[in-house]
């Protein structure tokens, strides 16, 4: 979406804090690598011979074509352009961050791609990946660096503290594709969709969580960002920023102004002079007993279903003494 400079215009107008850019893959750089001459290494070789002919066909095909674009971007927008690099190892491909600076890039977001799970000996090498990751990227160049995350790591409020001095802030989450079994083939598939509008709950459990662990680090909330409302939630509960994909996708670039407008509205209805004063009323994290008293609850309130859509009606769960449920007379 944002390849496109009308789009990027669009975005703009309607009043977008930044622009993120299509992601530029590892696989994209080790070709850019070979054409110029460069040593591949057994895995890189294996890796560009698996994708290169479905890099050849994206809208972006090649390097070249990225940093044209993100040239054309900067010069053409009043807004940061972030470009973003997704890939898996550290190497010395993650030094091309630096052409994209050069080319124009007012940041650098790393979507990381971890390697099969039972690749490491342990959940802290994921860790210790990003961190050097980090590290390795920020060598090459002196704009702000953004880790974009998943949720597949034991504590990303710890994870945040150790990226503290190599990162200034993390996107929270990256999105997966959805995974599914094919009954006739028994096959795996994969599918991309748009994430509907308030599905924020994890988003907003990560940054709460993220945030009360490690408030020295900016957040961004990504992921269920549909309504104003949405944006609202996530920056009370501790994000600097809200990342709008599926919405732009699904209403247009329009729809930015209807959550600006919206965030305005909320400010004014509680009189929040400033984006500083809404932050200070942000409600602490949950407690430790706070969060086991709602798990608690949650598991043994008595579950109430809709007639009909008409009303409500409570269905209670007969059991003997021993918790074998049993007919109600």
């Amino acid at each position: 979406m944002t390849a496109n400079a009308q789009n990027r215009i669009a975005i703009e107008n309607a009043g977008a804090g930044a622009v993120v850019l299509p992601s530029l893959l590892e696989e994209h750089v080790i070709a850019w690598k070979a054409r110029h001459g460069g040593s591949l290494s057994e895995r890189e070789q294996r890796l560009l011979e698996n994708t290169s002919k479905i890099v050849q066909d994206t809208l972006i095909p090649d390097v070249e074509t990225y940093l044209s674009i993100v040239n054309r971007a900067s010069m053409q927008s009043s807004l940061p352009i972030i470009a973003s690099l997704n890939g898996q190892t550290d190497g010395d491909w993650l030094g091309f961050a630096g052409e994209l600076q050069a080319a124009g890039a007012n940041a650098i977001e790393f979507s990381v791609h971890h390697r099969n799970v039972s690749e490491y000996d342990d959940p802290r090498q994921l860790e210790d990946q990003v961190v050097e990751l980090a590290k390795t990227i920020n060598k090459s160049i002196t704009v702000p660096l953004f880790m974009k995350l998943h949720r597949e790591y034991a504590s990303v409020g710890h994870l945040a503290r150790r990226l503290v001095s190599g990162a200034q802030g993390l996107v929270l989450y990256a999105r997966a594709p959805e995974i599914d079994i094919t009954l006739d083939s028994l096959q795996l598939a994969t599918s991309w969709g748009l994430t509907p509008p308030g599905d924020i709950s994890e988003s907003l459990r990560g940054v709460m969580s993220v945030h009360s662990h490690c408030p020295a680090m900016p957040l961004a909330a990504s992921g269920g960002i549909g309504r104003p409302r949405d944006l609202v939630k996530v920056l009370l509960g501790g994000a600097d920023v809200g990342v709008i994909v599926s919405a732009v996708y699904r209403d247009g670039p329009d729809v930015i102004r209807v959550m600006r407008d919206g965030l305005i509205q909320f400010m004014e209805s509680h009189r929040f002079s400033s984006m500083n004063e809404m932050q200070s009323k942000r409600p602490l994290d949950f407690s430790s007993d706070e969060e086991r008293l709602r798990t608690i609850k949650g598991l043994t309130v008595t579950p109430s279903f809709v007639d009909n859509g008409n009303h409500v009606t409570e269905h209670i769960i007969k059991s003997d003494k021993w918790g074998h449920p049993i007919d109600a007379p």
